[in-house]
């Protein structure tokens, strides 16, 4: 065992590295918050949506049969225009030979522009009682109806009825639909009609304190006296029929413009209208029934409904029952319309995206199986060989920093290596006493195959570089400091070197410390997706990435490369693609087992997969050129490249979106379907994982853990690799980030179970 002393040159000071780690932890913390804040302005996105469509805080409760004893009667006899001016109830009827037309539930795209154009073909106004949530997702209708000289009113938000709900919610009703109308149409309004009523002598002991709080607010509550029933579709001769008024006397007449299926009501229109006309009425709005009547509207705004006033100069477009909109109410009512624009794209579109993403997850995980079966059933084959056995001795390189804990561990298990090995322990810079450690361990182990070389701290890549620099043989194997090896580790990682076109072998990384719920996670993800996406890549001759816990390399296919670069974060990533474009091959030994100690927090799993995570990308980004390499070394450019960008950066950035989606489908759309989809995804998870498990000889116990897994784990590595993409797009810098080891993997045999 020898010792090469430290390369001289000056040591930077341990307080300033500190400060400069200090630093860029300090600039990483914007960019969490911001892909934080990506994630809730989608989920807010969503969340409004839902709420538009009245499938949150929907309420369909209908109440019916209530008493109303605490109503006056002269409200429950009167006329279906109730105001409660100088705070007493007061109520007006439509005159004789008079009809107010109006409309419920809209606006609807197909189906008001069609009522607008038979009012504008007839010049005959309506009185239009708006949903809120309606107004919001189709304003051009709303700006285009009060265009037309037509009147409008509030029908609530989200069509509830208000007798079931608080004071504050029956507010919050009343005030988004001001803010929804004064975004479309720059107007607030003073009427009111309430879902699901019908005449004055419907009110009840419920609904009776709703009218009187809004009548107190200054609104108007408008009420029916004849219903054409036209919801119910009985077609047009009986529509028309209904909602003709006995005797000439005049009425408030409904009909209804959205909420179904309206074709009846647009061929009743016209010919209603006719008929009425024949008959000698004229039609007005609302407001021009209580003008008649002497019973104007009020001159001011409501509250709730901030604005002014109309005058007379403002012009055809403001009603007496209209306000204009100004201040606060008419800015955020415009941001309302904006924000609902920015959902009603978003949801459609993310629809789609993400069900090409499903698909294509899906085909991956067929083609997994697919080529993971093929590959296991040929590398385990009686008859294959690699060729003559490789028996010559190789070079173990294990770079260490600050391994105090676990150096001796990793000496130990390589000592009972089968296959002639040296070792040469590069200790970067080590504060820890980690070489002394290896050399005692090394004495105490009766390895006289042991070398220590000390230097300057200059990174994992310095120091395999200069473990390839300082090996006596022509194959090396790289390890980490923290990574035990079985006894058959190194001759099975060695033997794919027979084939003279491979320059480098990837082995199989088992998960040491697995007992807790956070390596149990790790361990499910190492089997399943490192191994099995290996078998997949290796069989495609593509393979990414051989891992830094265990990898053999040609020394002299690394020397052609130029050695393992500092450009990236991801040296074990960087060299293998270079490999690929040198011409050689890279091949995957599943018999190479190494066990090695995953972070056992999820701090430390986070800063580990950040570098993981933004060192791919460096590194793809670097090659980017291999798109356009010809032959063979062009392979992973025209397959690798574009399998890893889609399935290891692509989709799972849209991961934690299917994971919003699904919430919002469980939440808004169809519990029970959703939850289907979501088991059903996981179920073809759980028998990938199963299958990987099987062929790598794991205990399925583990795969337990896997519902868990889907629903905190996978989100948080979801969460790094946008934190990793922010990063990569804001030209941000990443240090390297040293894990705290506990050394808790010792021998092979003991991580195993």
């Amino acid at each position: 065992m020898t010792t090469t002393p430290p390369s001289r040159g000056r040591r930077r000071a341990p307080g300033r590295m500190e400060r400069a780690a200090g630093r860029a932890a300090a600039l990483q913390k914007p960019r969490v918050i911001l892909a934080l804040l990506l994630l809730l302005a989608l989920t807010c996105v969503m969340l409004l949506d839902g709420y538009l469509r009245a499938e949150v805080g929907g309420d369909q409760r209908v109440r019916t049969g209530a008493s109303s004893s605490d109503v006056p009667d002269d409200v429950l006899n009167g006329g279906p225009i109730l105001s409660f001016r100088g705070g007493q109830a007061t109520t007006v009827s439509v005159p004789d030979k008079t009809i107010a037309l109006t409309f419920d539930d809209g606006p609807n795209p197909t189906w008001t522009p069609q009522v607008l154009k038979i009012l504008q073909e007839y010049d005959v106004p309506g009185t239009f009682f708006l949903v809120g949530s309606m107004v919001s997702r189709y304003p051009d209708i709303v700006d285009d109806l009060v265009d037309q000289g037509n009147e409008v009113g509030i029908h609530t938000f989200t069509h509830v009825d208000l007798s079931y709900q608080s004071d504050a919610r029956v507010t919050r009703e009343i005030e988004q639909t001001q803010l929804a109308l004064a975004g479309a149409a720059g107007i607030t309004t003073t009427l009111f009609r309430a879902p699901y009523s019908s005449e004055t002598d419907a009110i009840d002991n419920y609904s009776w304190p709703v009218y009187k709080k809004l009548g107190e607010d200054g609104y108007t509550s408008v009420f029916i006296d004849t219903d054409s029933d036209d919801w119910k579709r009985p077609g047009v001769s009986k529509i028309i029929k209904w909602a003709t008024p006995e005797d000439g006397e005049g009425a408030s007449v409904l009909f209804h413009d959205a909420g179904g299926e309206r074709s009846q009501t647009i061929k009743a229109l016209p010919q209603y209208i006719e008929k009425m006309k024949a008959k000698g009425y004229t039609f007005t709005t609302i407001s021009g029934v209580m003008a008649e009547q002497g019973a104007t509207a009020p001159a001011a705004a409501p509250r709730g409904g901030a604005g002014q006033g109309a005058t007379a100069d403002e012009g055809d477009r403001l009603q007496a029952a209209h306000h204009q909109a100004t201040g606060t109410t008419l800015y955020e009512g415009k941001a309302l319309i904006a924000a609902v624009r920015v959902a009603e794209w978003t949801v459609p579109a993310l629809s789609v995206g993400l069900m090409v993403v499903g698909v294509a997850v899906l085909g991956r995980f067929g083609m997994m199986l697919l080529l993971a079966r093929r590959h296991y059933r040929q590398r385990n084959r009686r008859r294959f060989s690699w060729g003559p056995a490789v028996t010559r001795p190789v070079t173990v390189i294990v770079p260490a920093y600050n391994e105090k804990e676990c150096i001796a561990n990793t000496l130990a298990s390589l000592a009972q290596s089968t296959h002639p090995i040296e070792v040469i322990v590069v200790d970067d810079g080590s504060t820890d006493g980690t070489s002394e450690i290896a050399r005692e361990a090394a004495r105490s182990l009766g390895m006289t195959n042991v070398r220590v070389i000390r230097q300057e701290n200059a990174g994992k890549p310095a120091a395999l570089n200069n473990g390839v620099r300082s090996a006596s043989h022509d194959i090396v194997v790289m390890m980490d400091g923290d990574t035990v090896f079985e006894a058959d580790t190194v001759r099975q990682l060695v033997q794919p070197f027979a084939d003279p076109k491979v320059g480098a072998v990837a082995g199989n990384a088992k998960v040491g410390n697995r007992n807790t719920v956070i390596g149990a996670w790790q361990h499910i993800e190492y089997v399943m997706g490192f191994n099995l996406d290996r078998r997949m890549y290796d069989l495609l001759r593509c393979m990414p990435t051989i891992p830094g816990a265990i990898g053999a390399f040609r020394r002299e296919a690394v020397l052609e490369v130029g050695g393992m670069s500092e450009d990236t974060l991801a040296e074990d990533t960087d060299i293998t693609i270079a490999m690929h474009r040198a011409g050689w091959r890279v091949v995957y030994q599943e018999h190479a087992r190494a066990w090695t100690e995953a972070p056992g927090s999820l701090k430390q799993l986070w800063s580990q997969r950040y570098r993981w995570s933004y060192g791919t990308m460096q590194a793809l980004w670097k090659h980017r050129e291999s798109l356009t390499d010809k032959g063979p070394s062009g392979r992973f450019g025209r397959v690798g490249m574009p399998l890893v960008v889609i399935f290891q950066i692509v989709t799972p950035v849209f991961a934690p979106l299917i994971d919003v989606f699904t919430a919002y489908s469980m939440i808004f759309v169809d519990f029970k379907a959703a939850l289907l989809a979501w088991l059903a995804v996981l179920g073809v998870q759980l028998f990938c994982a199963a299958y990987a498990f099987r062929l790598d000889r794991e205990k399925y116990r583990y795969l337990l853990m896997m519902p868990l897994q889907q629903l905190a784990y996978r989100q948080m590595m979801y969460l790094v690799l946008i934190h990793s993409c922010i990063t990569a797009l804001t030209g941000g810098r990443l240090r390297w980030q040293k894990l705290k080891r506990t050394g808790e993997v010792g021998t092979p045999a003991g991580a195993g179970g």
